[in-house]
């Protein structure tokens, strides 16, 4: 009698019945021959990538070098760039690769999740955080313990974000969510170490996106020996991750050990992961990528699917993957064009295109499978109005501090003066630099929470919001590429910025449109939407000059510096337009937010009106971030807190949000501008700080 196991995941979802121990000596046979072919493209390909360089260094030079010529190309020694540049990097790209590819497997299987990675676990963001942290406070930290400390970061990371979610075999979105939110949180944190400490973390920005470049071979080297133990310590898992597959309870009956199983497995997936980190900085999405091809390979070849095979097929795909990716970026830029570019913009790109098409393939999984919804009562009208006042009186008072605080303290007194046109020099000149900041901060803000409430509201997901969604990822593609290229001035910046978040919506809306937009579909596609523009803006920021580098990314991480009237009027134009429009949509929102059927009973053209809406909502984030640059968890925060307040109803939510996204971004501002005067802390960072804990809070409450 032959045991049946199911494949933990397939690149569509479906999951595979396969005998364990299936396939006989011809489909072992051909499973070996399928790894001896991914060795062999690794081969061929490493040796492409050994000819490309900015030398004039070419194969037959090198050929004639391996062959025992000591002869220079010109004033170059060949053998210098043999072995302490091109080798270097090879080595690097294929111990890195191999790594996150085999990590990924081993993620994917625990999790039953396609579309679990080293990425979307947070599992790099915290290895890159901890690195960066120890960095810029200046630890003293041994060569070989770096490794250490990157996996320690990872761990926690992987750890929390597994928690929020609500364990393995959670929902796609809730554990995609879950660790995009906390990778998020952690990039919010390393960005404010790369701005606050630029001199101590000096080359970390680009290395943060994943660089092969290498000085000699002996961070390879240290490598190799961790990536061996532990793919045997994973290979020696491999019978049990195959009965795993079967789901936790069939795999105890069989008497395996879950729990343990499932602690080695990401203990191992992290330190392959914290190796990787510690060679070559968070190369994005290989992790996700090299596992998903494998399992499309293991629908040719059924025995690759038996882990003992599918790991190390996933770690030569991983290996093959990084190298195509740098010779690649190579061959289009010309070495001299990519040396400033790293290898993990295009593997970023790679894995924003692989979880778009695996959420394209996604099944509606009915409204079981949504998220919790947060769960309100009915307010009466009078405790509506108490918030309203309260939150009114709040939001002043925030304005108040704003323009009162900062390196120089004023007092009531001379904001009276300043009305009167009284003040002092100094004085004025104070004001005069913060009402546009305050004006930006507290307007972006109630911006971004009506974005949120109608993106929350239209995908019926509490978890959801523009940031997230890619909406102000795309729009900060649009404002980085007019500073970076165009050299533009700020309307071609409101323009672009706002083209840019309007046509990201467009795409998402268009990749999740199936005869209709399922939720479900549209959160994941953006969220991958989001991960590409990402990785554009960064290779848009490599490439500039060099020296605008810390200004632009102190911009994208959300700031209200050097702010003009010119760039409040925008967002103050929009909000006068769109809030009304929204508020006398609330009846559609409404019914938008119960369920598919619902609104098409009651009359709605449902498809209509959640374009309207979530048009609209693109339009307000992409121009929030004209006024103070990619700013998250505002749109998630605000509407969720407004919900609690006064409840469901979108009559009551939208002034509450709204004024609830404007106390967060003006607060966020003001303590930004204080607490480390005369330095600042971006305004975005800050929000994070603020907005992480809160997400962090409510995903462990709505955890299942």
């Amino acid at each position: 009698m032959t045991t049946t196991a199911t494949s933990p995941v397939t690149p569509t979802g479906i999951q595979q019945r396969l005998p364990v121990g299936a396939g006989g000596v011809a489909g072992v046979l051909g499973a070996v021959a399928t790894l001896v072919a991914l060795g062999l493209a690794v081969l061929v390909v490493g040796m492409w990538h050994l000819t490309q360089g900015t030398s004039g260094v070419g194969l037959g030079d090198l050929l004639s070098y391996v062959g025992g010529a000591r002869e220079d190309v010109g004033a170059v020694a060949v053998g210098d760039i043999f072995t302490a540049s091109r080798l270097p990097r090879l080595a690097a790209g294929i111990a890195v690769g191999f790594a996150l590819g085999a990590a990924g497997a081993l993620l994917q299987s625990i999790s039953r999740n396609a579309l679990a990675s080293p990425d979307t676990l947070a599992v790099t963001a915290g290895s890159y955080f901890a690195i960066t942290a120890v960095a810029a406070f200046g630890l003293a930290v041994p060569l070989w313990a770096s490794g250490t400390v990157a996996f320690l970061g990872g761990l926690l990371a992987a750890g929390l974000v597994l928690a929020l979610a609500g364990g393995a075999g959670s929902s796609t979105t809730r554990l995609i969510l879950a660790g995009s939110a906390v990778a998020m949180a952690l990039q919010s944190g390393t960005s404010m170490l790369l701005i606050l400490f630029e001199a101590e973390t000096t080359g970390l920005y680009a290395w943060g996106s994943g660089s092969l470049s290498q000085l000699n071979l002996d961070a390879s080297m240290r490598a190799l020996p961790v990536i061996a133990l532990v793919l045997a310590l994973s290979l020696l898992l491999s019978r049990r991750l195959d009965v795993l597959g079967l789901g936790d309870d069939a795999a105890s009956s069989l008497g395996i050990p879950v729990a343990p199983t499932r602690v080695i497995a990401v203990l191992c997936a992290v330190l392959l992961t914290s190796t990787a980190v510690t060679v070559a900085g968070p190369i994005a999405f290989v992790g996700l990528g090299a596992p998903v091809l494998a399992r499309l390979l293991g629908g040719l070849v059924r025995s690759l699917n038996r882990h003992l095979l599918l790991i190390p097929a996933a770690g030569l795909i991983g290996a093959l993957v990084v190298l195509l990716a740098d010779v690649g970026l190579r061959a289009l830029l010309t070495p001299q064009g990519a040396a400033a570019i790293p290898t993990g913009i295009p593997t970023a790109l790679l894995g924003a295109i692989m979880i778009v098409i695996l959420a394209r393939r996604l099944r509606d999984s009915g409204p079981a499978k949504q998220p919790p919804q947060a769960k309100t009562g009915i307010r009466s009208l009078r405790r509506v109005l108490v918030v309203l006042v309260a939150l009114t009186a709040l939001c002043t008072a925030v304005i108040v501090l704003g323009l009162l605080a900062g390196s120089l303290w004023l007092r009531t007194g001379d904001l009276v003066l300043w009305l009167q046109g009284a003040a002092p020099d100094l004085v004025a000149r104070a004001i005069d630099e913060r009402v546009p900041r305050v004006g930006a901060a507290v307007l972006a803000g109630a911006a971004l929470a009506l974005s949120g409430c109608v993106v929350q509201s239209t995908v019926r997901n509490p978890l959801a919001e523009p940031g997230l969604l890619g909406i102000t990822a795309g729009a900060g593609l649009g404002a980085a590429f007019v500073v970076t290229t165009l050299g533009g001035g700020r309307g071609l910046m409101i323009l672009f910025a706002v083209l840019a978040g309007v046509l990201t919506f467009a795409a998402i809306a268009a990749l999740a449109w199936r005869g209709g937009i399922m939720p479900e579909r549209f959160v994941l596609i953006g969220i991958g939407m989001g991960y590409a523009m990402s990785a554009l803006t960064t290779f848009a920021l490599l490439s500039a000059n060099p020296w605008d580098t810390p200004r632009i990314l102190t911009w994208l991480s959300g700031t209200t510096y050097g702010r003009s009237l010119a760039d409040v009027v925008p967002v103050l134009v929009v909000l006068v337009i769109a809030t009304p429009l929204l508020l006398g949509l609330h009846r559609e929102l409404d019914l938008l937010s119960i369920d598919e059927d619902t609104p098409r009973i009651l009359g709605v053209r449902l498809e209509r009106s959640r374009f309207a809406v979530l048009g609209l909502a693109a339009v307000l984030a992409a121009i929030s971030v004209v006024a103070v640059g990619v700013v998250g968890f505002v749109g998630l925060v605000a509407p969720h807190l407004a919900r609690a307040l006064v409840g469901g109803r979108h009559l009551r939510t939208i002034p509450v949000a709204m004024l609830l996204g404007g106390i967060l971004v003006g607060l966020a501002d003001a303590l930004g501008r204080t607490l480390i005067a005369p330095a600042q802390i971006p305004a975005g960072l800050m929000v994070a700080l603020l907005g992480a804990p809160y997400f962090v809070w409510l995903l462990w409450r709505s955890r299942v």
